[in-house]
């Protein structure tokens, strides 16, 4: 609650845009709260080249030349000249191409070398090429282009930082591209600048050269990167800390750690846990994967939390939060390393980002600060869930609104909660060999991944079938709301039977599959777990025992709270009291769950008085239907359910003193 509260109070100051940091919120509240914020989604009616995330060539890099020196000049404008060399490879046969560039914010001078001749419009660059290019064959275009002096949010000029900022499809308004997630490139960037400036990039620094008040930064990224992740970060007067992490897979190779920051700053805490949670990442998931790390402060128009650019992690100013810090660092692997394939997998980055603020917490508070953690992100999913899925199929064609695909609630904090009800299911052996097996997948290393994929991994880690997870946990909406019950029968002789029903009641959402665990506690305070698959709705399970249940509470159901994307409750039944007699029987009504009607079926084999009383769980008797007297045999009536509420009751036959139980489900 603690927690919400505190997001609301984010909101109000958002609203006027006034970005700080607040005690009890986490990176995922504030990552979100900055990506809602973008600006950066133009209206593009679907993909520009088939309607579908793929398209009939694939980008091999993207080499850009920049000057933006003269916009750290007053009155600080925010036009540049620029060229972009676009390097394909063709998968079908083409003769022109299509790139992402706003109209509004792009003038496209000229192509050249590959290209011939282009038309801009409606936000898309088509290209006309020199030939038609057969699958496998390599082209390469060079655009000539200037960026119009207009705030598109995604190319920002300040008076004294300049730095770009481009999730989700904002990077078409600073430089064309086929600007979707499954197509990634290596990225060579070269930006003319100021001497007194300062410039980050992803990959390595090349060089930095000074000619007269010119200096040109030279960055390369051997490494494909997401257009949305494609970065430049600059300021005047920037500070620059560099810090080395030697690689444990090689000490003799060190990775350098960039942190540039605006004066006043104080970036040391953060400076000081960043090599321990890589190697943490690294030793639970693959080897910190890129040449280097990066991480800059932009100034206040860069309102909330930050954004995971690859090797260069932008945060609002002042923002050096651990919990911040945790959660973009983790994108590095997931997210920048393995991208999702559409935006109908953004919960594979911020989910996966989201689940290592807590992994990290446990590295440094031990597992129940992790699962604090993960309880608060599973009590904020289920105070504000929004209703949709996990995943959309349909985000993979049309790209929904920023406040549904970064939605808090969904994309987050259920994302987070699927992937530790995952570790449950599986344990953590096999968990952390799937997150390994996934981070270093050649496959799905430095390119992109979709939920599929993920699905496949722990599929042949474990060399069991998981789609029911996925297909419920990931694509259904909601989640379930349990009613359940238990109870047990003296069966004489020293045993005693513990049955167990259990039921979801969800209306909203369809079955969820899941691994249960009870725990059973005696008389004689001595406990056992038993795990059962609840493969379909209103299942029974029991089990014999040769010692006698608690009189209370003696059955827990998810006693460690595993199941941590659920409502409603587990309550004991009517206890049945056979009292050793094996001469009558009641049969479970069919049908159930009921609507209008059921039947009831009883046997006995001498004569007897038989009642019939209904139960809520609550054990309030609401319905007496039955009551004779009847010879030996095998008898039935209709319940008619009209006068009884949709929910979960028991039926209990009194026959001679003896008792015996059934559930009942009304329907609706």
């Amino acid at each position: 609650m603690k927690r919400q509260i505190l997001f609301l109070t984010a909101i109000a100051f958002f609203v006027t845009l006034q970005a700080q940091f607040h005690p009890g919120m986490t990176g995922s509240d504030y990552c979100s709260l900055k990506k809602m914020s973008s600006l950066r989604l133009p209206a593009l009616p679907g993909n520009i080249d088939t309607g579908g995330p793929g398209h009939s060539y694939d980008v091999l890099d993207y080499t850009l030349n920049l000057n933006i020196w003269h916009c750290f000049a007053s009155p600080w404008p925010n036009d540049f000249t620029a060229t972009n060399t676009v390097a394909f490879k063709a998968d079908t046969a083409l003769n022109k191409i299509k790139l992402n560039a706003t109209s509004t914010s792009l003038l496209i001078n000229s192509v050249g070398m590959n290209g011939t001749s282009f038309t801009h419009t409606n936000d898309t660059l088509t290209i006309n090429l020199d030939r038609t290019y057969n699958p496998g064959e390599i082209a390469t275009v060079r655009i000539v282009y200037q960026h119009l002096n207009v705030n598109d949010h995604s190319f920002n000029v300040g008076t004294y930082n300049v730095y770009t900022d481009a999730e989700p499809e904002g990077a078409r308004n600073w430089f064309p591209c086929w600007d979707h997630p499954s197509d990634k490139a290596t990225v060579d960037l070269t930006a003319k600048v100021p001497l007194n400036v300062k410039l980050g990039s992803n990959g390595v620094l090349m060089d930095s050269t000074v000619n007269a008040d010119t200096l040109t930064y030279h960055w390369h990224s051997i490494d494909n990167v997401a257009t949305y992740l494609t970065v430049l970060t600059s300021r005047t007067n920037y500070n620059l800390d560099v810090f080395l992490w030697p690689r444990p897979s090689n000490p003799a190779i060190n990775v350098p750690f960039r942190f540039y920051y605006n004066p006043g700053e104080d970036p040391s805490y953060v400076e000081s846990i960043i090599r321990p949670m890589c190697s943490y990442y690294s030793a639970n998931f693959c080897e910190y994967p890129f040449q280097k790390s990066g991480f800059t402060t932009a100034d206040a128009s860069f309102y909330w939390g930050g954004m995971e650019n690859q090797t260069l992690i932008t945060f609002c100013p002042n923002c050096w939060d651990e919990d911040l810090t945790a959660h973009e660092y983790a994108h590095q692997w997931f997210g920048d390393m393995i991208t999702c394939g559409t935006w109908a997998d953004i919960w594979l980055n911020e989910g996966f980002a989201t689940w290592c603020e807590a992994f990290w917490r446990e590295n440094t508070g031990g597992y129940s600060y992790y699962k604090s953690t993960i309880n608060s992100d599973a009590s904020y999913y289920l105070g504000n869930n929004p209703g949709w899925a996990l995943s959309v199929p349909e985000w993979a064609y049309n790209t929904p609104p920023i406040n549904v695909l970064f939605n808090t609630a969904v994309t987050y904090d259920k994302g987070a909660c699927v992937l530790h009800q995952l570790r449950y299911i599986l344990g953590d052996p096999l968990f952390f060999q799937t997150l390994q097996a996934y981070c270093s997948d050649t496959n799905l290393k430095f390119k992109s991944a979709v939920t599929a994929d993920l699905n496949a991994e722990v599929n042949a880690v474990t060399g069991k079938n998981y789609d029911w997870y996925f297909n419920a946990w990931v694509y259904q909406p909601d989640h379930p709301y349990y009613q359940n019950t238990y109870n047990y029968q003296d069966m004489g002789n020293g045993h005693w039977k513990v049955n167990f029903f259990t039921s979801q009641v969800q209306t909203n959402a369809p079955f969820f599959p899941m691994l249960l665990t009870l725990k059973i506690t005696f008389t004689d305070l001595s406990d056992t777990i038993i795990q059962v698959m609840n493969d379909n709705n209103y299942q029974g399970f029991n089990w014999t025992f040769n010692k006698r249940p608690k009189t209370q509470n003696y059955l827990a159901f998810d006693p460690d709270d595993n199941i941590i994307l659920k409502q409603g409750a587990t309550a004991v039944g009517i206890q049945d009291d056979q009292g050793g007699l094996s001469s009558l029987h009641l049969f479970q009504n069919i049908p159930n769950p009921a609507i209008n009607s059921t039947r009831i079926t009883f046997e006995i084999e001498k004569p007897m008085h038989v009642s019939f009383i209904i139960y809520d769980l609550s054990g309030r008797a609401v319905l007496s239907p039955y009551d004779e007297v009847k010879p030996a045999g095998k008898f039935y009536f209709d319940l008619n359910c009209d006068a009884l509420a949709p929910g979960t009751y028991f039926y209990r036959m009194n026959a001679d003193g003896s008792v015996l139980t059934k559930k009942l489900v009304i329907t609706r």
